[in-house]
């Protein structure tokens, strides 16, 4: 017994030198070394280090990162308005993004910029639909946008959570830019002009230059026309004129002439009504039909400064007034941008705000360059909220509508308006920028 215990002893203890040494273990391994390239030679163990390892890899950013693959673009978006009635409106500013994107060849950090559209319809409704397609899409990097005043209400809230942040080029509400806005706000800027600016300069036309004393507004339920008109109306107040009538429509409404009967009892000298296109095509084909309103002048303002304008209006727009951004205050090559324009499209500007989306667009790229990380391969990231911050810290660029820099609260815009004056009825007439012989024509200041 105890021999045959002597002799197992040994028996263990050969086979223990053997695995020391490896021989007899191959059967055992075998399974495993099928395995083992995946799990320590591939690149799948190896994933992690090369992530965190470049400056482009893991995204420190609050608000998240976009990662642009070396073949793939730089996707930014205009929303708003480009169907219906005001489509007019935003057509002329997604023109002024996309020579912005052709004077940058149609790169930037070496990837194509991708423009995408969405239409946002000129509505609280319109601007949370847009908004909410395009906060689901992880591959924006920035937007233009919106159009009008009502769209940014209706989406801005939606954006801002999504990290995304916006530039509007036409948005003049004198809220939307308030020092007190709430955060919703907070991926919002604008490169025009907020009404504070354009209602006081209405006001001073009709009260100084002239002579009126008893004013009239209409608006159309718009919240830029309400704030609008409620700016020239406290301007013109504190002039020392009265407000004899302040009255609204709704933005589909035809027939005028109800209320413009109202409005031509209380027997006003100027007649202001900052609406949008369809109202104000109505409201002033109708108007001389009046009783009362028969030479009373009258004026509108950036939201009716187009050609379409004149198509609703008839004979009766002939030296009608229309409040818009001084074109000929504009401080870059505004007449370089004109002559892009007319080779790319053939024909006279739409609308009012053209510039001030090409510098939106120009203020995103500037940004965007200062804080991509770019990768050896091409890869870039961008960090939203660094992206953000880089656009709010915007100071003296140099862009068509004049040397710009953000406030705290996203105003970024140049805010210099003037008074035109409707020199011919035929929408075919319509060229602003022309020096010779401009229609509408500057007369204030």
């Amino acid at each position: 017994m105890k021999r045959l215990f002597t002799m197992m002893s040994l028996l263990v203890l050969a086979s223990m030198i053997l695995t020391a040494c490896g021989g007899g273990a191959a059967p055992t391994q075998a399974p495993a070394a099928t395995e083992a390239p995946a799990a320590t030679e591939m690149p799948a163990t190896e994933a992690p280090a090369a992530t965190e390892a470049p400056a482009t890899g893991e995204c420190t950013d609050e608000l998240g990162c976009v990662t642009i693959a070396p073949d793939e673009p730089v996707h930014i978006a205009y929303w708003g308005v480009l169907s219906g009635a005001d489509s007019s409106l935003g057509e002329d500013s997604k023109r002024g993004v996309e020579i912005a994107i052709d004077d940058k060849g149609g790169k930037i950090l070496g990837h194509d910029i991708l423009l995408t559209t969405e239409d946002a319809g000129c509505t609280p409704e319109g601007g949370a639909t847009a908004a909410a397609k395009l906060a689901t899409d992880t591959s924006l990097v920035g937007l233009i946008g919106s159009s009008c005043s009502d769209e940014t209400v209706g989406g801005i809230a939606t954006l801002t959570n999504a990290g995304l942040t916006t530039i509007s080029p036409s948005n003049t509400r004198p809220a939307l830019s308030d020092p007190n806005r709430g955060p919703d706000y907070a991926g919002y800027l604008r490169t025009a002009h907020s009404d504070a600016f354009q209602g006081k300069a209405v006001a001073e036309f009709a009260y100084n230059v002239l002579g009126a004393r008893k004013a009239a507004t209409l608006h159309d339920g718009s919240s830029y026309a309400q704030a609008l008109q409620q700016v020239f109306a406290d301007n013109f107040t504190a002039l020392g004129g009265e407000i004899v009538a302040q009255e609204a429509v709704a933005k589909d409404a035809t027939d005028m002439k109800p209320v413009l009967t109202t409005i031509a009892a209380a027997k006003p000298d100027f007649f202001y009504y900052p609406v949008f296109v369809a109202v104000g095509g109505y409201v002033t084909a109708q108007i001389r039909d009046v009783p009362g309103l028969e030479t009373v002048p009258i004026a509108g303002s950036d939201g009716i400064f187009t050609a379409d304008l004149l198509k609703g209006a008839g004979p009766n727009v002939k030296g009608m007034y229309l409040s818009s951004p001084d074109f000929s205050a504009f401080t870059g090559d505004y007449a370089g941008f004109i002559e892009k324009h007319k080779a790319k499209y053939g024909g006279s500007t739409l609308s009012t705000f053209h510039a001030h989306a090409y510098d939106a667009a120009n203020i995103l790229f500037a940004a965007l360059e200062k804080v991509a990380v770019v990768g050896a391969d091409g890869t870039v990231t961008v960090g939203r909220k660094a992206l953000r911050d880089a656009i709010y810290a915007t100071k003296d660029f140099k862009g068509i509508t004049g040397n710009l820099s953000c406030s705290p609260s996203g105003d970024c815009g140049a805010p210099v308006i003037a008074i035109y004056q409707v020199e011919n009825a035929d929408p075919a007439s319509w060229n602003p920028a022309d020096a010779a012989n401009p229609n509408p024509k500057k007369v204030y200041p």
